[in-house]
């Protein structure tokens, strides 16, 4: 209640937009991205604050996978201030008006993305506002959510990295892991899961992730291979748009195929759905469209009764799933906690959403300055 009167001045309806800043920095991960499809050793990342009239900061930043990608969605991130200085910070409103804006260059790819980032920090912006967490003013309460650990176990020896995946699941104490597949030989990604199998033990949850690095017939031989393996799921497969792939693959196998990382808004997972392409759904926020992007997927996912689990972004996702009627599983990965006063915290395989208001996002401007690039 303090916390509310502190900020009862402030009313919901009058915040204002007044201007965003987004920033490049770019860090260098712990444990590199290595897949079929590529190897990252930096991840780059847009902080981007969102300024009111009233003096509220909205908070959100994306994590586009290159470097370059932030030349093109900085400027396109900036030029929402000639579009909404004076608007009222209205969500829905403002991801609509972002969209349309963009209507001639497309509602997806980088328009979306640079969508999501605006929605999010809007988003930010009215909870601090209300001076209430982000679920909280979404309908939801503050509570935990069930994550699993999905920082590492990429394409290494079976043995490293069955010997990282006991690492993992004790950095918080996880009751579910992620492992990459697809290396040269399906006997080596087979003696990879058995190994970190007999590492964790079998009350643990393993999730496998081929990073899209596989064709169709690479993907029936393999996906069959281990079929029976009593694995969570099976994600990605083979490349992100194949659908009737996806629905071949899904009427065959026993074990859950996972995608939806790439679903470029709610339309996309509607179109997945009715193909019955999968059996699970993990929008990333980047690309659904953020908070609002977000609530329209899940209402869409849970209308049909499908699992719907995070990809990236563990701080508005875990709001997100206080909020979502499948919520099935959060991706955890602490690749932004370089950058962040106060990452969340973990604890017994459950992520704990603080009681501040907003999404809780802080800079630490001293990493930040460390890590910001030029463009």
């Amino acid at each position: 209640m303090a916390r509310r009167e502190r900020i009862s001045d402030i009313r919901l309806e009058s915040l204002t937009f007044r201007s965003i800043r987004a920033r490049p920095v770019v860090l260098k991960l712990e444990r590199p991205v290595v897949a079929r499809i590529a190897t990252i050793t930096d991840w780059p990342l847009i902080l981007i604050d969102l300024y009111t009239d009233e003096g509220i900061v909205g908070r959100s930043y994306l994590e586009p996978y290159t470097t370059k990608a932030m030349k093109y969605l900085i400027p396109a991130l900036h030029d929402f201030n000639e579009l909404f200085k004076g608007h009222q910070v209205t969500p829905i409103e403002l991801y609509n008006l972002a969209r349309k804006s963009l209507h001639f260059v497309g509602y997806q790819g980088m328009s979306m993305i640079a969508v999501a980032g605006l929605d999010m920090a809007a988003w930010d912006a009215l909870a601090r506002a209300a001076g209430m967490p982000l679920c909280v003013l979404l309908g939801g309460s503050v509570g935990t959510v069930r994550a699993y650990n999905s920082n590492g176990l990429w394409l290494r020896k079976p043995e490293e990295v069955a010997a990282e995946a006991v690492e993992l699941r004790d950095e918080g104490g996880f009751a579910g892991l992620k492992l990459r597949l697809g290396r040269d030989k399906m006997h080596d990604d087979l003696a990879t899961i058995q190994a970190v199998r007999n590492a964790v033990g079998d009350d643990i949850h393993l999730m496998v992730d081929f990073n899209q690095g596989l064709h169709l017939g690479e993907a029936l031989q393999r996906c069959h291979a281990i079929d029976d393996l009593g694995l969570e799921w099976i994600e990605e497969p083979i490349v992100y748009d194949n659908l009737d792939g996806y629905a071949q693959l899904a009427a065959e196998l026993k074990t859950p195929i996972q995608i939806g990382e790439n679903f470029y808004g709610p339309r996309d997972l509607y179109t997945a759905l009715q193909k019955k392409a999968c059996d699970f759904v993990m929008p990333d926020f980047m690309r659904i469209g953020g908070v609002t992007g977000w609530l329209k997927a899940a209402a869409i996912a849970g209308t049909a009764g499908v699992p719907m689990s995070t990809h990236l972004y563990p701080e508005v996702a875990a709001h997100m799933m206080r909020v979502t009627e499948t919520a099935h599983w959060l991706e955890w990965q602490d690749w932004a906690d370089p950058v962040l006063q106060a990452p969340y915290a973990v604890k017994d395989g459950q992520l704990h959403i603080t009681d501040t208001p907003g999404t809780g996002l802080e800079w630490n401007e001293d990493a930040v300055t460390a890590h910001q690039v030029n463009l």
